[in-house]
């Protein structure tokens, strides 16, 4: 099943955003194939307001378990987040090299 997390960062976050940031992707690399897609929300003015992931899982536990893994949860960077089951109706997505 997919689990989507979609969470908001902190107001005025953005340097630790970008400090965080490498060892975040590590994490979300270390996912492997359990990760469906990963990407920052952005402002209208382009810079990260958040961040929206998916992930396939069991249960909503084991993907909270995985989402709650990632460094920007622990570094304090997510201001709120949500998880819930989410289902695909639609994929236009094609990979750009």
């Amino acid at each position: 099943m997919l689990f989507a997390m979609i969470a908001k960062d902190k107001p005025g976050s953005g340097e630790q955003r970008t400090a965080v940031r490498p060892v975040h992707l590590d994490h979300l690399n270390s996912l492997g194939d359990k990760l469906v897609l990963a990407g920052a929300l952005l402002s209208e003015s382009g810079a990260p307001e958040g961040s929206l992931m998916v992930i396939e899982a069991e249960t909503i536990e084991d993907a909270t378990a995985s989402f709650l893994a990632d460094p920007f949860i622990e570094a304090g960077i997510f201001g709120s987040y949500e998880i819930k089951p989410w289902r695909l109706a639609i994929n236009n997505m094609t990979k750009k090299d």
